[in-house]
């Protein structure tokens, strides 16, 4: 599984495992773009099998309530659910 890209501005890397149904992964996304981020993403819902499982682990290995949305940012501090302050500060990089 190939995770979407969208372009902007590139402060290291950032992963949203999201689910295309839920609404406070659509505001994540959302905060993202308005910070004009470059960011990857899967919507965890539209995968199946193992494909699915796979992606699950990664997942639990930041989150293990393995909820949504899981926001991993530089491979090493994960944001766990909606939370716009946490993100816009480990984001910003001025």
């Amino acid at each position: 599984m190939v995770p979407k890209h969208v372009t902007g501005k590139d402060v290291g890397p950032i992963m949203l495992y999201a689910l295309s149904t839920c609404g406070w992964c659509k505001k994540t996304k959302l905060l993202l773009n308005e910070l004009g981020l470059a960011y990857d993403y899967i919507d965890v819902d539209l995968l199946e099998g193992e494909t699915q499982n796979k992606i699950m682990a990664e997942v639990t290995r930041w989150n293990e309530r393995r909820s949504f949305p899981t926001l991993v940012i530089n491979n090493d501090y994960c944001i766990n659910g909606y939370d716009e302050e946490a993100i816009r500060k480990v984001t910003s990089h001025e």
